[in-house]
């Protein structure tokens, strides 16, 4: 039985998924690097390319000239407007401010500045020379012009004072610029320009016409303030003689007496009331000083401050005879002891003057007593008299409320007559002297240089521009790579094994001119020849590539005594034939008797490779029936190599069925039996059968893929379809690899990354 090594078809989906993963993952610098050397002879060109575009640009560039300006929004000026003219001044806050430059790029104030300075009628201005690029815009534009005005007239004439103005004011606002300053409250104008003093005379038209403006609308709208209040005073006129009218015969109907704009009733009221709380203070008051003396009385305590009898002399007498006694009664009883007879004597003569004092305290008492009397009658007189008014003003209440109501409605178009009489004044004011809070604060100057083009910007920009077109190029060239170049893809992309590579080889001019002589000296291959390159260089990595195929073929068949390899390959041209022939004279310079069959019928490449034309070979063979090609056989001159050539007389359509018919079995058994291996020239597997009809007669097969020729899901595709040659594939190798370009795909620890240290090994 023979062994075979677990192969998997290819699975696209996981392959896609893997290829996924790495992109999700972490960035490959390695991928990235490489794509850089690959690519960057390209984005060199690019970037050169750009160079030369930005040197023509500047070269054909028209210079620009800009000129500036400063205008100041002063918040500190005194303002004369009110709220009447508030929308036409210099609004405050950012968005108001953002719309000052809005309306210096408008193109009314453009019109306005077209007007001012004549532009309509300066040539310079009006047929400024555009650049290369203004022109192609230019070009663009009059074509999109130009294309409705077949199917409609304008209704301006093209040369008419309007339409120069109007393009006038176009150009202008394509090439003024105004920014606020940060912050502040300063906007800085620029204006581009062909010569330096009409950039200047624009730059400082722009500002003066804003200033202009500014007193024009402020003029505007005090006016249209003023025409409006003079109308809407005359109406308040009226309406306040109307209300007061209504008050005064409201009052003659209802009997309504006033006095200095108050009815009598409630004037009355007003005093009433008014007496009414004095006198429950003074009758307060009374009582409080009668209580007081009062509890002085029945305290018995002389030594208490009264007002009243401080006030009194006869008090104050008594006190000071009552004190003098004390003093002596004091000292004598300290002296002689307290029952002397003049102690005694003053003890009684104080007791006396106690009882004066007192006596005179009730008479003070009874007159603070009629007092309180006195003030408690007249508060309960004030309370009838105020209840009595009353019951009077009770009756006009409601009389009253609509007085009242007709009097607010009197005074308020009173109020606003006036108001609206002194804004009316304030308005006229400001029509005879506007002001407005803007100023300019830096004139626009005449410039020196020129502003643009930038020389080194633009040299700048172009390069980095063909850098990134560079980029963007190299970037799609990468992305539509689909080929192999590396053994890991390969790998990654089959799941077969990879064998290596067979370097793209010419063919030696050195050519034998008599084909013949050669054939008849045992030479299969000139001298030189692609097909023979292993006899030649036998210490080549062609050759080294080629004996790996051999190991691959011995460790996957150990018991096979005679191998039998076909040599398959996607599409026409991949190398197949000459990797053929060359592991052919390979394996027969081992010592190992090889015969090479050309099973290409349709395309016999190997037998048109061979130094000789042989005049029979493999169809002989199977139309012989019998499977003896020995007749048929060309032989080098070691006898170990013979070739079955394939000689096509006449196009042959039923070739997979003469490759699978019963002859065919008969010629690859006698192969098998005096040859140690069996090598079969097969034709490609992409829309050929053949290869498909001979694999069970194969014991393994070499996959020969074109190195950056062949698309990947190509190979993928054809495995996928021809599952009996996936299985018996020993593995891929890929010819005509550049090696010069090869290194630009290594990667870090691949086996192309080392391979510049085994070119001592081989002789090329």
């Amino acid at each position: 039985m023979l062994h075979f090594p677990e192969t998997r078809a290819p699975d696209v989906r996981s392959s896609e998924a893997a290829d996924d993963h790495q992109l999700g993952g972490l960035i490959d610098f390695e991928r990235i690097l490489s794509a850089v050397r690959r690519q960057y002879k390209l984005v060199i060109a690019c970037a050169l390319g750009g160079l030369l575009l930005g040197v023509a640009y500047i070269l054909t560039a028209v210079p620009v000239y800009t000129a500036s300006a400063d205008i100041f929004i002063d918040k500190g000026a005194p303002r004369l407007t009110d709220q009447f003219s508030e929308p036409t001044a210099i609004l405050q806050d950012e968005a108001q401010m953002l719309s000052q430059v809005e309306l210096l790029k408008s193109t009314h104030l453009a019109e306005s500045v077209a007007k001012r300075l004549h532009l309509a009628e300066n040539e310079a201005f009006m047929k400024a020379s555009p650049s290369v690029i203004g022109r192609i815009t230019g070009a663009v534009k009059s074509l999109v012009t130009f294309l409705p005005s077949l199917f409609w007239s304008p209704e301006i004439d093209p040369s008419s004072d309007e339409e120069r103005i109007a393009e006038a004011a176009s150009r202008l606002v394509r090439n003024v610029e105004v920014e606020r300053v940060g912050r502040t409250y300063v906007l800085n104008l620029q204006y581009k320009a062909g010569t330096p003093v009409l950039a200047q005379q624009i730059a400082q038209g722009y500002a003066d016409a804003y200033l202009d403006d500014q007193l024009e609308a402020k003029y505007d709208a005090t006016r249209r303030a003023g025409n409006w209040l003079q109308d809407r005073i005359a109406e308040l006129q009226r309406q306040s003689y109307d209300a007061d009218l209504a008050v005064e015969k409201f009052r003659t109907d209802n009997n309504l007496i006033a006095s200095n704009g108050q009815l009598v009733s409630e004037q009355q009221l007003t005093g009433v009331s008014s007496q009414l709380v004095t006198a429950k203070a003074e009758t307060a008051e009374a009582k409080a000083r009668y209580d007081q003396i009062r509890g002085l009385m029945e305290s018995g305590r002389t030594d208490a401050v009264v007002n009243d009898a401080l006030v009194s002399t006869t008090i104050n007498s008594l006190r000071e005879q009552y004190l003098s006694a004390s003093r002596r009664e004091a000292d004598i009883s300290a002296k002689l002891g307290a029952n002397h007879v003049q102690a005694v004597r003053l003890r009684d003569q104080m007791k006396d003057y106690e009882r004066l004092i007192f006596a005179e305290l009730g008479r003070i008492s009874e007159s603070y007593g009629n007092a309180y009397k006195v003030a408690l009658a007249r508060e309960q007189s004030l309370e009838a008299n105020l209840t009595q008014s009353l019951a009077v003003n009770a009756d006009a209440n409601t009389t009253q409320v609509r007085l009242r109501e007709l009097e607010r409605q009197s005074q308020a178009f009173k109020t606003l007559y006036e108001t609206f009489l002194q804004r009316y004044q304030e308005t006229i004011q400001q029509q005879s002297f506007p002001v407005t809070q803007a100023r300019i604060i830096t004139r626009a100057e005449v410039p020196q240089k020129a502003s643009a083009p930038k020389k080194p910007l633009m040299l700048a920009f172009f390069t980095f521009l063909g850098i990134g077109a560079g980029t963007a190029a190299g970037a799609w060239r990468e992305y539509r790579d689909r080929f192999f170049r590396v053994g890991d893809q390969v790998i990654r992309e089959t799941g077969l094994e990879f064998l290596g590579y067979l370097p793209l080889v010419k063919p030696n001019p050195r050519q034998v001119s008599e084909a013949g002589a050669l054939a008849a000296g045992g030479v299969l291959w000139a001298p030189g020849a692609i097909a023979a390159h292993t006899r030649d260089h036998p210490m080549s990595s062609f050759a080294e590539t080629l004996r790996n195929v051999r190991i691959a073929a011995d460790v996957s068949l150990p018991d096979e005594r005679s191998k039998v390899i076909g040599i398959v390959s996607c599409l026409p041209s991949e190398g197949k034939s000459t990797t053929s022939s060359n592991l052919a004279v390979l394996l027969s310079s081992q010592d190992r008797r090889t015969i090479l069959i050309d099973g290409d019928l349709r395309n016999p490449g190997l037998t048109r490779s061979l130094a000789t034309r042989p005049e029979t070979g493999l169809v002989e063979t199977i139309l012989d029936g019998r499977g003896d090609a020995a007749p048929h056989l060309l032989w080098d001159a070691s006898g170990r190599l013979a070739v079955l050539p394939a000689v096509m007389k006449q196009r042959i359509s039923h070739s997979s069925e003469l490759l699978s018919s019963a002859s065919m079995g008969a010629l690859m058994k006698e192969a098998r039996a005096h040859f140690d291996y069996v090598l079969v020239d097969l034709p490609p597997l992409g829309a050929i059968v053949d290869a498909k009809a001979f694999a069970h007669r194969v014991d393994a097969f070499v996959f020969v893929v074109e190195w950056g020729r062949t698309a990947r899901h190509v190979v993928r595709s054809i495995l996928r379809n021809n599952p009996t040659v996936a299985a018996k594939c020993l593995g891929i190798v890929l010819t005509k690899s550049d090696s010069s370009r090869m290194k630009l795909y290594r990667a870090y620890g691949s086996s192309e990354y080392y391979s510049s240290r085994y070119d001592a090994y081989y002789r090329n």
